[in-house]
């Protein structure tokens, strides 16, 4: 069983700030450090430490081939990654001393996806399959479409929340991942109508979340933990959700372990290489019981 990702690939640039920038407000960063983000890499590295075959599919820049050989690290393939005309994506990430953030993204190769290279490697993908979407590429309604009429499962983060695309994507959903913000967002934009995909999940923060299902709504507890970074912590969850629930956890204990992924990331700084291993979040579970 395989998890497809059309996904974002970011080189993140990270600013230990004494406190998050106001409007028209210069600071001085007090340390900076670059890494591999996006929040579809973050998903893809989440779902590969949590055990998943992942198969990225994405774009980079003639300067991105340091992203594509960090994947490969992480043990995700990529095939499908494409070299586009186009800047690898950035992003600017500045976080306080207590590991809140504040982010500006430049899309560049990001929406500059192919269909040709879309097509091919979902159409190596088998019915059961998964295919894992967010809104910073193009092509994720294209690839929802065609994910659908191959008999594969898709889980949509709809983030950065988009109005009109998450709409238009709702209908080919199965298992929809927002925020409490993104939830409130999505009710406004939709008038509080009936939801169309069977399982959605709202993460919020340190107060644990939510399920709502076809059988009522179940909550999930937060882990207490020290954050020092909050960067990728929702990526982290999607990711080891996803892979959960793709290798067959019920859906229960799968939220557990993405809950836990999640704490876990918080305690470190970084986005796609800070996402902890497997191994690390169950001995943490074991330590919670």
């Amino acid at each position: 069983m395989t998890l497809f990702n059309l996904g974002s690939i970011n080189l993140d640039h990270f600013y230990e700030v004494p406190h998050l920038p106001a409007p028209g407000e210069t600071l001085i960063a007090e340390s900076h450090q670059t890494g591999l983000g996006g929040k579809g890499a973050n998903q893809s590295a989440a779902a590969a430490r949590a055990g998943a075959r992942v198969v990225h599919i994405g774009a980079v820049g003639s300067d991105g081939a340091w992203a594509v050989n960090r994947l490969n690290e992480l043990g995700i393939n990529t095939a499908h990654i494409s070299t586009v005309k186009a800047p690898t994506a950035h992003a600017i990430i500045n976080v306080d001393p207590a590991g809140e953030n504040a982010i500006v993204v430049f899309s560049g190769a990001n929406m500059k996806q192919s269909l040709t290279q879309l097509k091919a490697a979902l159409l190596t993908a088998k019915r059961g399959d998964m295919l894992l979407l967010q809104n910073e590429t193009n092509l994720a309604l294209e690839a929802a479409t065609l994910a659908r009429s191959l008999g594969l499962k898709v889980v949509y983060s709809a983030a950065p929340f988009n109005a009109g695309a998450t709409k238009a994507l709702l209908p080919l959903t199965d298992l929809l991942i927002l925020n409490a913000v993104e939830m409130q967002q999505l009710t406004e934009a939709t008038n509080s109508e009936a939801l169309t995909p069977a399982t959605i999940v709202v993460t919020e923060g340190s107060k644990g979340g939510y399920a709502i299902t076809p059988e009522g709504e179940q909550r999930f507890p937060a882990f207490p933990v020290k954050a020092v970074d909050t960067t990728g912590a929702g990526d982290t969850f999607t990711g080891y959700l996803a892979a959960a629930l793709h290798e067959g956890q019920p859906l229960e204990s799968a939220l557990r372990l993405a809950a836990a992924a999640s704490a876990l990331k918080v305690t470190k700084k970084g986005t796609a290489d800070a996402i902890p291993s497997r191994a690390d979040v169950e001995v943490f579970l074991a330590a919670q019981t």
